[in-house]
């Protein structure tokens, strides 16, 4: 299979596949979480849980002061890398492309040499993210090969992007067909990974504080 044929069949059938698995798959996950569910709670509410709920989605995507304080870099490298992924995802002319055929609608594009930049600037940051992690005693500890596999496959369509968008490595159609594998590549990992949470995370949140909230306690 020749470069333009690789690329066809990434952009055709390989992506099909893909955005079936990561669908169905991410709302198999969802749908375990939500059906683990808990015994009602039966006692007269003392608050607010929807307002309990909306306080924890803000409070906990915020760092704590003291583990801040400890590791600022580590902290403040987490949120780089995740805007950083979202705008390269979200905000390039030919990603919502993407999206506009698959939702009916689009949004203004940022100009594609900031687009550039902003993924530069995630590699680096996934690249210390696993620094950060190898030099820390506990969270090296904690760490499982699951771990290393997310932050495998998501470093893989960022860095593969990058070299496609400035002809680097390989000749510009098998490096935009090794990026477009690499994205499905990422889908298809996805809901069968830690992250599920991409979704999870505000579900998870969104029930710790809405129970607290219920029960006035602030969480």
């Amino acid at each position: 299979m020749d470069a333009n044929e690789l690329l066809a069949w990434a952009r055709g059938p390989g992506f099909d596949i893909a955005l079936i698995i990561f669908v169905a798959g991410m709302l198999l996950r969802l749908l375990e979480i939500v059906s683990l569910g808990k015994k009602p709670d039966l006692s007269a509410p003392r608050g607010s849980g929807v307002e309990g709920g909306l306080r924890t989605l803000l409070t906990r995507s915020l760092p704590r002061k003291a583990v801040f304080d400890r590791e600022p870099l580590r902290i403040i490298n987490g949120y780089v890398l995740h805007l950083g992924f979202f705008i390269v995802l979200f905000m390039y002319g030919p990603h919502i492309a993407l999206f506009q055929s698959i939702l009916g609608f689009g949004w203004p594009a940022l100009p594609s040499g900031v687009i550039d930049a902003v993924g530069a600037i995630t590699i680096l940051s996934l690249i210390a993210a696993l620094v950060f992690r190898l030099n820390n005693k506990v969270m090296r500890f904690l760490s499982t090969g699951g771990d290393y596999v997310a932050w495998v496959v998501t470093l893989l369509p960022v860095l593969t992007g990058y070299l496609a968008y400035n002809h680097l490595l390989l000749p510009y159609t098998m490096m935009l067909a090794v990026h477009l594998l690499s994205v499905e590549l990422l889908m298809v990992v996805a809901p069968f990974s830690k992250l599920t949470h991409m979704f999870s995370f505000a579900m998870a949140r969104w029930h710790q504080g809405y129970q607290a909230g219920r029960r006035g306690v602030e969480s």
